[in-house]
């Protein structure tokens, strides 16, 4: 890999991350990780796209990558020990977390992420985690079962409920010689996720929504057939968690109404579980009277069974046919009420995809819609990357692959300059 200043521009990443990371105080975490490697890496894309990195190893660290070689590549000493035995200096952990914008700790192994859900503080990398004030990122590494395993899962929804961001470790070979989801992700997308999130927190960006209020729609619904089965779809709610705390990140009120997901609520938003497209309509036209715009980015069911059974269906020696009837149309409502509001839609769509969005943008009023295909890679459900095309009476942009979260940034930017 060329570790030049082009590395910062991967997909994914962006120009706008590598200006967030230039001047930004980055303090890189390593635990005891075969993929520890990785860190090397990542440490010169944070220098190169002008960050200055300070890195604080655990003792089982050292036995993956030297402190030598992050002394070198951070150009600065490396910290382990709570104080150096040679001469009794004491390295402050508190000084650490004050001195940080962000404390990134990749690779975290599940030994590391059960001991931040505890609170044990044993070694000088956890007890900053303990102290900081600025935002913590983790990027798991670990087998799969590791990372599957229910207590891990649990330690990780608990981090994630205290604000601490993670970042997905991706599915490939692992050192174990087994193949599945649990390897670090790759340095250039946690840059560029780092870059993303310095970038949200700059202080005007937090005010430039203040007292604007938002509906966002999120996730799939799911509609009953009988009391075990039911329809629904692949969407995970991401991009609409996304940009429900990209809206509020800038200081936007945002109603977050959420078909069933295991994802965290944003901060500052006000969640609004439902589960049938039923739920949704109501739920959203209720919140939508009060706001000054919407993002209608739920994969809502556009047919609901017409009954459904009170007892499980069982098995016959013929066909079942089940009868679906029309779902109300939530987006379409709410752009027959709009007034001056902004609206904003999504179109996922799998062929003439520009023609259907753009059919869609006029039917149910929207400012603009957010264009994405499955039929181009890395888009569409459940990853963390998304490649859309913002269309609008005025033309359309094409947008990279990104990141969801700077997907949503995207989002949060075309809103602000359209209310303005």
């Amino acid at each position: 890999m060329d570790l030049q200043g082009g590395d910062i521009q991967q997909p994914g990443t962006g120009g706008r991350t590598a200006q967030a990371l230039a001047g930004r105080r980055i303090l890189l975490g390593i635990t005891g990780s075969i993929a520890a490697y990785k860190a090397a890496v990542l440490c010169r894309l944070l220098k190169t796209a002008g960050a200055e990195v300070r890195v604080v190893m655990t003792p089982l660290a050292k036995q993956f990558i030297t402190p030598l070689t992050m002394a070198t590549l951070s150009k600065n000493p490396i910290l382990v020990e709570f104080f150096d035995p040679e001469n009794g200096a004491w390295n402050s952990h508190v000084s650490l977390g004050e001195w940080a914008d962000c404390y990134l700790i990749a690779p975290a192994t599940a030994n590391t992420l059960a001991k931040m859900s505890c609170g044990i503080a044993d070694n000088l990398l956890l007890t900053t985690y303990l102290s900081a004030r600025c935002p913590i990122v983790v990027s798991p590494a670990m087998d799969l079962d590791m990372y599957a395993h229910p207590s891990t899962q649990e330690n990780l929804q608990r981090l994630a409920a205290r604000g601490v961001r993670i970042i997905e470790p991706a599915e490939g070979e692992l050192a174990s010689g087994l193949t599945g989801k649990g390897r670090m992700a790759e340095p250039a997308r946690i840059a560029a996720y780092v870059g993303e999130l310095l970038a949200a927190e700059d202080p005007e960006k937090k005010k430039s929504l203040q007292g604007k209020r938002f509906v966002v729609t999120a996730g799939a619904t799911i509609e009953a057939i009988d009391p075990v089965r039911f329809i629904s779809n692949h969407s995970s709610g991401k991009m609409g968690y996304a940009i429900a705390g990209a809206l509020a990140a800038r200081g936007a009120q945002v109603t977050l109404v959420s078909g069933r997901t295991s994802l965290p609520t944003p901060p500052g938003t006000k969640r609004v579980d439902v589960l049938s497209a039923a739920e949704m309509y109501e739920a959203a036209t209720a919140a939508f009277d009060d706001a000054d715009g919407a993002v209608m980015c739920a994969a809502v069911a556009d047919y609901t069974p017409d009954t459904v059974s009170e007892t499980k269906l069982k098995k016959g020696d013929g066909e079942l046919c089940i009868t679906l009837r029309r779902t109300r149309d939530i987006a379409a409502e709410l752009g027959a009420r709009k007034g001056g509001r902004l609206l904003v839609g999504f179109a996922l769509e799998t062929h003439d995809e520009q023609a259907h969005a753009e059919a869609k943008l006029a039917k149910k009023n929207f400012d603009f819609i957010v264009l994405n295909s499955l039929r181009d890679a890395g888009a569409g459900f459940r990853g963390d990357t998304n490649k859309v095309t913002f269309i609008d009476r005025c033309g359309r942009e094409e947008l990279p692959l990104l990141t969801k979260t700077e997907v949503a940034e995207r989002i949060a930017d075309k809103i602000q300059s359209m209310l303005n």
